[in-house]
């Protein structure tokens, strides 16, 4: 559903660190998806689809945690974020797996990201 929180992420420059944590701390499972991009699908006990990632930084980005935001078309959203004072920060079309994607900054600098599976 657009405009719906529909996935959260960790980003790290210490995956396996991160891993360790949070599946101690929540019993978190974690799935490789394997391509260009370290990153894995996080899925909750008990659950039966995955419901984040979390993202190998490899020390380019800073580590994070954020919500992404399903949208109907992120290039739209990107334009309408910068005309309501907010920033973006990276933005992917085509990330060759089927997924646009950008990180946005809101007026106040809090950053959270929007996505959009084709």
């Amino acid at each position: 559903m657009d405009n719906t929180v529909t996935w959260f992420e960790v980003a790290s420059d210490d995956p396996e660190g991160a891993q360790r944590f949070y599946g101690g701390l929540f019993g978190w499972a974690f799935t490789g998806e394997g391509g260009p991009i370290d990153y894995r699908t996080i899925s909750a006990p008990g659950g039966d689809q995955p419901m984040g990632g979390l993202f190998n930084t490899k020390g380019e980005f800073p580590n994070h945690a954020i919500f992404h935001v399903q949208v109907a078309d992120v290039e739209e959203t990107c334009a309408k974020s910068e005309s309501l004072g907010g920033k973006v920060l990276m933005k992917v079309i085509d990330d060759g797996a089927g997924t646009d994607f950008a990180y946005v900054s809101d007026v106040s600098g809090s950053v959270f990201g929007v996505f959009h599976r084709r």
